[in-house]
């Protein structure tokens, strides 16, 4: 696993690969496809055996009726895809294996099962951490991305040396090694065939390889079931950037210039705000990011880090430590995974602004613009546009001019939602008094305040 990420974290974009090249690597790109489509390369790739049966009909029909899904499903999948697609086939896996994850959990990896099972690949606790994916309360590993499919991978390869069989290789890591092994061990007391479609399984399994089939029918032939595939370009769609200090996720997606949903979409893996070194050796980027994350980070002059872990104490009350630490209960409840009945218990470990400063100090502008370092400074916000926000209605929101806005964000014109801009604090910004702060929910704050609450509790809100 450490020569992949090792294989990641160049300073550039490799080079197409060559037949010297380190069997390491990842991001590379076949200079024998003359296509710039993934999609069709998948297809080169081939060598399941093909699979005819009423159960691949009725999964081929049922995403067929779901067109919407099959497109939510592939935009997500075009980040992953190509990283997957090299790694399969370097260790020389069918191209099939590559769309598992869309059986498994459609590309999302924030997926988590009722068998608490997570991450694109769907492992479960204990398989993810026998393939060193480590789970805290901080970061779990099997929502990283190249840690969970080189562990998928290495877990089917596992698998087919065990069974010699690519079906009941799927089947094992659907169902279990120990649950096919079982079932094998029937069928030959009995004299019956040892393969797939002769085992007794469990629904979910006998429908595992039928819905692979239909998945890659579907690939194959699109046009067929009169659904459109997301393009997927066949080059790589991030790069990993070394970590070496603990960072706040919306910092580095600001340096980065790309939305904190983009962000932690590539970087899934951090249950809270706040990204440990310690738990990740890299960072994922668009590639067209990477150098504009490097310069930001260079020439930034902010703290990297507004949150600390904080140790409860015998008698305390997570109303009165939200008020403590200058956050709302349900701000405080959302970064810290609680439900609204959830009491604090003595020695809980909780996320809260560092030193206990207010939460205004996290949308100090983060120099994602160098040419706006002097400008702004520890003087403005950084604020996050949402579907309907115009420069005048912000203008009006913080009693600035609407020049004054442009001349801050480098005379920007237009505003789409999930984009950055900064806004200089001036007197007039409204300030929350002191009873509002104790009062912490939006609809006890006075008329003055809310139009502010609401637009700095949703900028803090962590999901």
């Amino acid at each position: 696993m450490n020569s992949a990420l090792d294989a990641l974290q160049a300073d550039s974009i490799p080079e197409p690969s060559t037949a010297s090249a380190d069997p390491d690597l990842i991001l590379t790109v076949d200079p024998n496809l003359s296509q710039n489509d993934l999609w069709q390369r998948i297809r080169n790739g081939y060598a399941l055996r093909q699979l005819d049966s009423p159960l691949v009909a009725s999964h081929e029909q049922w995403y067929a009726k779901r067109p919407d899904y099959m497109q939510r499903m592939t935009e997500r999948g075009q980040r992953y895809l190509h990283f997957i697609v090299e790694e399969v086939e370097r260790r020389g896996m069918p191209s099939e294996i590559a769309l598992l994850p869309m059986i498994e959990s459609a590309f999302n990896p924030r997926g988590y099962s009722t068998a608490s099972a997570s991450g694109i690949w769907q492992f479960i606790p204990s398989t993810g951490k026998h393939f060193g994916m480590q789970q805290n309360w901080w970061y779990d590993g099997r929502r990283n991305i190249i840690s969970a499919t080189l562990g998928a991978l290495d877990y089917l390869q596992k698998l087919h040396g065990m069974f010699g069989d690519w079906e009941l290789a799927l089947a094992a890591y659907n169902w279990g090694e120990g649950a096919v092994q079982r079932a094998l061990a029937h069928n030959r007391k009995l004299g019956l065939p040892e393969n797939y479609a002769s085992l007794k399984m469990p629904s979910e399994t006998r429908n595992y390889v039928p819905k692979l089939q239909a998945i890659k029918n579907i690939i194959s032939d699109p046009a067929n079931f009169g659904l459109a595939l997301h393009p997927v370009p066949n080059q790589p769609y991030f790069v990993a950037v070394s970590t070496s200090n603990n960072i706040d996720m919306e910092l580095a997606a600001g340096l980065a210039d790309v939305t904190l949903d983009e962000f932690r979409a590539l970087n899934p893996a951090h249950n809270r705000p706040v990204i440990l070194q310690e738990n990740s050796e890299v960072l994922l980027l668009p590639v067209d990011k990477v150098e504009t994350f490097r310069a930001n980070l260079a020439n930034n002059n902010l703290p990297l880090v507004s949150w600390q872990a904080y140790k409860s104490k015998k008698g305390e009350h997570l109303n009165g430590l939200a008020t403590r630490f200058g956050l709302s209960p349900e701000t405080l409840r959302s970064i810290n995974s609680l439900s609204t009945q959830t009491k604090v218990s003595t020695g809980q470990m909780l996320l809260v602004p560092l030193n206990g400063k207010n939460t205004d100090n996290e949308f100090e502008a983060f120099n994602t613009h160098p040419v706006l370092a002097n400008q702004l400074l520890k003087n403005a916000i950084r604020y996050t546009v949402r579907k309907g926000d115009t420069l005048s209605a912000i203008s009006r929101l913080y009693k600035v001019s609407v020049e004054k806005l442009q001349e801050w964000n480098n005379n920007i014109k237009t505003l789409n939602p999930g984009q950055h801009i900064f806004i200089v604090k001036l007197d007039k910004t409204p300030r929350l008094s002191r009873a509002d702060k104790n009062r912490g929910k939006l609809g006890m704050a006075s008329k003055k305040t809310k139009k502010f609450m609401y637009k700095t509790q949703r900028i803090a809100q962590y999901p």
